[in-house]
């Protein structure tokens, strides 16, 4: 099939449960994160639609401003009572810049059997999956209730959930439907940047008695980082995500050919384990500058910690696990079970007692890519796959 979908976007034009619809609709609306982008236009534009669609279905929906213009969107499904089993759907609706894409970010083009646009992988046909399953259980008849949360400002710093949790919205567990292909994914690294402002002494480039060269002592940084990296991070290990790692970010210092330059800012992010911190990498760099000290008395440094998330991790054999293995399987996919390589919220999720995993359409390979698409019949399949569990774990009427 080719050409763009056309037709209407507006509630009234998209049937109940049909997921693809729901896709193209989200992706036709241009949701980039201001935060990012300059002049982007946020998300409230797909919220809007989004709870729209939501009360045409029947669902109980409720949108709050995580920022000022920037809503969530918390619809609910099924019965709502004080002992009922609750499931969570989490998804973000903003979306990252659009420059140098290789085809239209937001006609949400349809050919080859793929929806192609921005946010069609990351993650808007996640979101539309998980409304439509959350739809299509409560049609079949839970006892409990799938409360479904599209949120803002996933892509940078997470205000959107951040805002969910303070405002009190809990479930016994949760799905992040961000694109995992379908593999059920329990855990992601963490990150920390850390910062370190290297100081040196200024002079003329004549004047080697005079001058602290603050670049090259930022080289004897690396050097240390390079083996503590091959000494140490290799072997701190995670069944489904590997190796801890760090690399250096960005550099800059020095104002010209013939002056020692007095300051360098060398910037690191470490990848985090489950286990590790922010804190234990910041920790690690300052060793590094001691050990570097101990040969140079003149290095002087300062190391501060620019940001962070946390990791996730839920254990395979956790209720939620075995609860979306048991759906893979019964609608004849395949339960493989990977780490996942981005960080998502499932971790702000897990850290407010909420064991959360990620489970979508999609393929997180070709989140903020050049070209971004989604194959239509994966995010039917996703849906049938999350129905199935929220009918599961929900229990039937």
């Amino acid at each position: 099939m080719g050409g763009v979908v056309s037709g209407p976007t507006g509630a009234a034009d998209i049937h109940p449960g049909d997921a693809v619809a729901l896709a193209a609709a989200l992706v036709r609306v241009d949701s980039r994160n201001p935060s990012l982008v300059p002049g982007g236009p946020g998300e409230r534009a797909a919220a809007l639609l989004l709870a729209d669609v939501l009360r045409a279905w029947g669902l109980r929906v409720e949108m709050h401003d995580a920022a000022p213009g920037r809503p969530n969107v918390v619809a609910r499904a099924g019965r709502a009572r004080a002992t009922a089993p609750t499931l969570m759907f989490n998804g973000h609706l903003d979306v990252v810049g659009v420059e140098g894409m290789e085809h239209a970010p937001f006609a949400a083009e349809r050919r080859g059997g793929r929806l192609y646009g921005r946010g069609a992988a990351d993650m808007k046909a996640g979101v539309a999956a998980m409304c439509a399953a959350a739809w299509r259980a409560a049609q079949a008849g839970i006892d409990g209730e799938v409360v479904v949360a599209a949120v803002a400002d996933e892509e940078f710093e997470s205000v959107g959930t951040r805002a969910l949790l303070a405002h009190g919205v809990r479930a016994d567990a949760a799905v992040v439907t961000e694109p995992t292909r379908l593999a059920l994914n329990p855990a992601h690294r963490g990150f920390a940047w850390v910062e370190v402002q290297l100081r040196g002494r200024a002079a003329h480039g004549s004047r080697y008695d005079l001058g602290v060269d603050a670049i090259r002592h930022a080289g004897l940084l690396l050097a240390e980082l390079d083996a503590l990296d091959a000494r140490d991070l290799h072997v701190r290990t995670h069944p489904l995500l590997g190796r801890a790692s760090l690399h250096a970010s960005t550099i800059g210092g020095g104002t010209g050919w013939s002056t020692y330059p007095e300051q360098c800012t060398l910037r690191i992010e470490r990848r985090t384990l489950p286990g590790e911190t922010a804190a234990d990498a910041v920790r690690e760099v300052e060793a590094a500058c001691a050990r570097v000290r101990t040969r140079r008395p003149s290095f002087d440094a300062g190391v501060t910690l620019a940001g962070h998330q946390g990791p996730s991790d839920v254990a395979v054999d956790a209720p939620l696990c075995v609860a979306l293995a048991a759906a893979l399987a019964e609608c004849g996919e395949a339960a493989a079970v990977e780490g996942m390589s981005a960080w998502t919220d499932a971790a702000l999720l897990n850290d407010a007692g909420v064991p959360a995993v990620c489970f979508g359409p999609g393929d997180i390979r070709l989140a903020h890519a050049a070209e971004e698409w989604v194959e239509v019949a994966e995010i039917e399949r996703a849906t049938a796959v999350l129905e199935r569990l929220a009918r599961a774990w929900c229990g039937s009427t």
